[in-house]
């Protein structure tokens, strides 16, 4: 694995975004905005519609980049939830949120929810499953929407259950991200639309691997000069919960630290539940980041 030094990550190349052409100079923070009620950190919070939009409201007060809004808990163990159920708890908020001038990120993997939250006007596709439903290249092939493609080994009903296997989990996440990032562009889709999330959490053993994949992250993604932009989601997870010993709610410090080290590590996007923190921290590793290369340019 290549070793590469923090202060002096390529930039990706800008991510087309729906109305909106997102560039990495910083990275980018993703709120969090799950209509559900059985997500693991924050399920039912935010079911009821005004809650969600004032969360929304707060959240874009507080710096938030994008929002990612969630109709589906894609916790481990949980169940599914129906098309109709879906639409009605995501449709309506896109459609009430698009007028705040801020890239909408919809979290699904069915194409019909795809499909009309782009005609509702969302403008980045955040999918789980990295596309592989049948029909959901074709829900965006002609859109102008971003897409968030991600890595997961089995489904959330079943991804943690035994123990997760992997030979080395680094290479196996990457070859499967170039595979898909492949069958999305033989599609029609331009690579500018793409980018990728090793899918933290998502069918791998919470310390070994999640950490492994932490560590190594630009070897995750595809081999592309300028790299695809990647995103990290860990806030909360029982990755966070294993090593500071807290139940999700309490995770906010420890969810931090893992944005900043994202950060460090190249992550152009952190998707997070606590965003006026994690806005601050990487406001401070930004400053510490830029200063550092302004005194490499003077030497």
């Amino acid at each position: 694995m290549s070793k590469v030094d923090f202060l002096s990550f390529p930039i990706p190349e800008p991510l087309q975004c729906g109305r909106f052409k997102l560039t990495f100079e910083r990275p980018l923070v993703m709120g969090i905005l799950n209509v559900t009620p059985d997500s693991f950190s924050d399920g039912g919070q935010y079911v009821m519609r005004g809650d969600a939009l004032r969360q929304a409201e707060r959240m874009l007060l507080d710096g938030a980049d994008i929002i990612d809004i969630g109709g589906e808990s894609t916790r481990p163990g949980a169940p599914p939830v129906s098309l109709d159920e879906e639409l009605e708890r995501v449709i309506p908020l896109v459609e009430q949120l698009r007028g705040a001038n801020v890239p909408l990120s919809v979290d699904t993997y069915k194409p019909e929810v795809m499909r009309q939250a782009l005609s509702a006007g969302a403008d980045l596709i955040n999918d789980v499953w990295g596309f592989r439903m049948p029909g959901a290249i074709e829900a965006v092939r002609d859109s102008e929407c971003g897409l968030c493609v991600m890595h997961m080994l089995g489904e959330p009903q079943t991804m943690q259950r035994g123990e997760p296997v992997y030979v080395d989990v680094v290479s196996e996440v990457r070859q499967f991200l170039e595979e898909r990032v492949a069958a999305l562009k033989q599609s029609g889709i331009a690579r500018a639309r793409i980018s990728v999330d090793p899918g933290f959490g998502f069918g791998k053993a919470v310390l070994e691997h999640n950490y492994a994949l932490l560590a190594h992250l630009p070897d995750t993604a595809p081999r592309a000069e300028p790299p695809y932009p990647i995103l990290a989601g860990m806030s909360r997870k029982s990755m966070i919960g294993a090593v500071v010993g807290r139940p999700a709610p309490e995770r906010i410090a420890g969810s931090v630290a893992a944005a900043v080290c994202a950060a460090g590590r190249g992550a152009a996007i952190v998707r997070v539940h606590d965003v006026a923190q994690t806005v601050d921290a990487l406001k401070v590793w930004t400053a510490m980041r830029d200063a550092a290369n302004h005194g490499r340019t003077r030497g």
